[in-house]
């Protein structure tokens, strides 16, 4: 039985489908942009990078369109989001390691003045692409997760440019059950009673992509503007909670094991020109067991751990497909530009099998943690090694692809040149011929950092002057053509090296396992000096150190 709620929504979708079965008014030629960011995806998850999973709709868009290989995130949600929305290195916009956490957690992420590149929130020399687009004529639009600023309103979306806004400022919910402090909210009110938009159960997943619908079929019914959505899953980020019928769909799936899907995955990727043959697939995690020394009980409950994860992703890409049939049928998605990223690797946080009952699912919906571990993060990273915080391929490298039917011709290709999350911000504004501002709102503006991608859309040279960069928790980057220079314990303490720097030549060990550093001394000794030079210029530097906790007496 549906609520008038779920009728309501319902009728609302229809009567939307009805009038777009009219001539679409041509009030503009700029493309809409569609930004679809997942949370916590691995590398090969998706069936267009290797994976098992089924993403039909996912594999269609990155087919129609270019297909990255060497595309590179910031290796955590939030300052990997604070580059998308900005053009800029996180530590620039404030963010250089996370954004404050919600009450009652309390604000120990908030360094203070002192550290103004720590601050946790979005500081005001940086302008979201929102902002830019709003002013140029576009419908700002958002509908997922925020996570760029939690303690004060004045961070919140409808304060950074979005128009309209319906999600969870926080890094993450449950969801099947958002509560506070990691709620879902309306613009910028709370929503106390979260009724579902389909014939299931309420799933963050679902609303977030229902509401972005709505959002654009109110635009197309009134000024009929161009419009910029950014629909950012919380999916498949912890807690790990799905549908039921979609988890059926894949229990039994994973009884072969990590150790052999890895290799399946692997083969694959191969097989479909994204890994080089002579990559070899790094080894299993240290701390992951083998397979095959489980007991039948333990396999069964990993069995069914990375079911309800590859449930959630399944279901990530059903509502892609959803929002790609609604611009298809409104005459819409040709000139749509769609971009689909994750914010980072696989997630390893927390014990490596896992945490807490699997089996019974009402305890399951209602964990505000559960997760798959390690064992299966390492599989999600093929071929990788390493996982979200580390800037090794395994925690910085993404899926990216880019579709657009007018203005890309499908790519059998890859598209191997090294790209980043800072490039976004730049191709968005030439493919919209929006001017960047100098000064917004009387505060100086940091220039952009990026270069566009459009050449890309030809299978051209991007035109980039200098290496990729990269510094979170510690952990660091530089790459420069076919070279990388990966270190850990890397920005400790300004002055105070603890560095453990390891050098790889990716055009032929992508998977980072034969470290050079001693056989390139010279070259090593430069990327470093590279890597000094940038941290100084973006300001890694006063970096605090975390506060520990008091202990209780």
């Amino acid at each position: 039985m549906k609520t008038l709620f779920q009728v309501l929504f319902s009728l609302t979708l229809a009567i939307s489908a009805i009038a777009s079965e009219r001539p679409i008014r041509q009030a503009h030629d700029k493309p809409n942009i569609v930004i679809i960011m997942v949370d916590d995806m691995g590398f090969s998850d998706i069936g267009c990078y290797g994976g098992e999973i089924k993403t039909p709709n996912l594999d269609r868009l990155a087919a129609g369109g270019v297909r990255f290989s060497n595309f590179y995130n910031a290796s955590r949600c939030c300052p990997t989001r604070a580059s998308l929305m900005t053009g800029l290195h996180p530590h620039l916009t404030g963010i250089g390691h996370m954004t404050n956490p919600p009450p009652p957690t309390g604000d120990w992420h908030d360094y203070g003045e002192q550290y103004p590149n720590y601050r946790g929130f979005l500081n005001r020399n940086c302008v979201t692409i929102a902002e830019v687009l709003k002013p140029a004529g576009y419908a700002t639009l958002m509908s997922g997760k925020w996570h760029l600023g939690y303690n004060s309103q004045d961070r919140w979306p409808l304060q950074r440019g979005f128009e309209k806004f319906y999600g969870c400022i926080s890094g993450a919910t449950r969801f099947f059950f958002p509560e506070e402090p990691r709620h879902i909210q309306f613009g910028n009110e709370k929503l106390e009673e979260l009724v579902s938009t389909t014939d299931r159960p309420y799933y963050t997943t679902d609303a977030f992509t229902d509401y972005a619908i709505r959002f654009i079929n109110e635009e197309r019914e009134g000024e009929d503007r161009p419009f910029f959505l950014y629909l950012t899953y919380t999916a498949p980020h912890w807690p790990h909670q799905a549908h039921e019928e979609d988890i059926e769909k894949y229990v039994g799936q994973y009884m072969m094991g990590w150790d052999e899907l890895r290799e399946r995955r692997y083969q694959r990727q191969i097989e479909i020109g994204l890994v080089k043959p002579e990559w070899e697939l790094s080894l299993r995690d240290k701390k992951v067991p083998a397979w095959d020394s489980l007991d039948a009980e333990k396999q069964k409950e990993m069995d069914m751990r990375m079911a309800v994860y590859a449930a959630m992703v399944d279901r990530v890409d059903w509502n892609v497909g959803k929002l790609v049939s609604v611009l298809e049928e409104s005459g819409q998605l040709d000139n749509t530009l769609i971009m689909f990223l994750s914010d980072n690797g696989a997630c390893a946080e927390g014990p490596t099998l896992g945490r807490f009952n699997i089996w019974d699912a009402e305890e399951r919906n209602q964990q505000h943690n559960m997760n798959y571990g390690a064992a299966w993060a390492n599989v999600s990273s093929t071929p990788f090694r390493l996982y979200k915080h580390y800037t090794h391929e395994g925690g910085a490298a993404t899926p990216f692809f880019v579709h657009w039917p007018i203005g890309i011709q499908p790519q059998s290709e890859w598209y191997d040149a090294p790209a980043q999350v800072i490039d976004v911000v730049p191709t968005i504004l030439e493919l919209t011929d929006t001017q960047y501002p100098k000064i917004y709102d009387s505060n100086d503006i940091h220039p952009l950092r990026g270069v566009s991608l459009s050449p890309a859309f030809e299978g051209k040279s991007i035109p980039r002057s200098g290496p990729l960069f990269s510094e979170h928790e510690n952990n660091a980057f530089v790459i420069d053509g076919n070279w990388k220079l990966v270190g850990r314990g890397v920005a400790a303490q300004e002055g105070v090296q603890r560095a453990q720097w390891e050098l790889y030549n990716l055009s032929d060990d992508r998977t980072e396992l034969n470290d050079l550093v001693a056989s390139e001394p010279e070259r090593a000794e430069r990327m470093m000096a590279q890597w000094e030079h940038w941290a100084d210029q973006e300001r890694v530097y006063p970096k605090p150190v975390k506060k520990k906790k008091e202990k209780k007496e």
